[in-house]
């Protein structure tokens, strides 16, 4: 069972949300590229997962707990002490990125709310309030460097169907430049990013009942059969089979 909740207003411009989630059947589920960063406690205690670029399964047994709270596109900047870019389709334990001020590789896992804390561990048991998770994360994001500004301005234009051109120039950058800003922002160049939020588009409008083929216009692909490529690189599996996932 997965669930999600809004950070506190003060992390909402960073912080997408806290969510949980509890294996009740064993199970291979499928992770797909959002162009977030999720940091996540499970039964192998914290980990940082980084911006994807294609499908990443994780296998699941019954009774696994999982806590996490997800970045913002754009937004992590050098929160983990390393750029994006080192972070990119990887799982990386988060006692070798220096730990977190406040919560370390011991720490409990996160509740995503305050009543909800008690019924989120660790496979140590214990547990720490939403409250405490998002003060500690609060003080680490005001010790380091904000991300690029433009970092939603950029995703945005690139989610709306602007091609890269058309986004460089809107903000006074070649090309080569906003390649550059894209990796140090986002872990990944313009293109890749690109893919990734018009996928995202693709996926949500999918799973409003669109047809495909009004999907795959509305979301700025060629054609049906263009997404239908797009969505089996980056997802590893035909779009029926995301919007049919619980």
């Amino acid at each position: 069972m997965y669930r999600e909740w809004a950070p506190d207003p003060a992390l909402a411009g960073r912080v997408a949300c806290l969510w949980t989630s509890v294996a009740t059947s064993p199970a291979t589920t499928l992770v797909v590229p959002d162009g977030c960063v999720d940091l996540i406690w499970g039964p192998d205690g914290p980990h940082v997962a980084g911006p994807d670029t294609g499908p990443m399964p994780v296998r699941i047994s019954p009774g696994d707990r999982y806590a996490g709270v997800r970045f913002r596109p754009g937004a992590v900047g050098e929160v983990f002490g390393v750029p994006v870019e080192a972070l990119r389709d990887q799982r990386v334990p988060l006692s070798d990125l220096g730990g977190f001020p406040g919560l370390t590789s011991e720490e409990p896992a996160p509740g995503a709310t305050a009543s909800a804390a008690s019924t989120a561990s660790t496979a140590s048991g214990g547990a720490v309030t939403a409250e405490a998770l998002q003060e500690a994360l609060a003080v680490r994001l005001r010790s380091t460097s904000r991300p690029d500004p433009a970092a939603p301005a950029i995703a945005g234009a690139l989610r709306e169907g602007r091609s890269v051109g058309e986004v460089a120039w809107e903000l006074g950058l070649s090309e080569r430049q906003l390649h550059r800003r894209c990796l140090r922002t986002f872990g990944y160049g313009p293109k890749v990013l690109q893919r990734v939020v018009r996928f995202q588009r693709a996926l949500e409008l999918a799973r409003r009942g669109l047809a495909l083929a009004e999907v795959a216009l509305a979301s700025g692909y060629a054609d049906q059969s263009h997404m239908a490529n797009e969505v089996r690189r980056l997802a590893g599996v035909p779009m029926g089979r995301l919007v049919s996932r619980p």
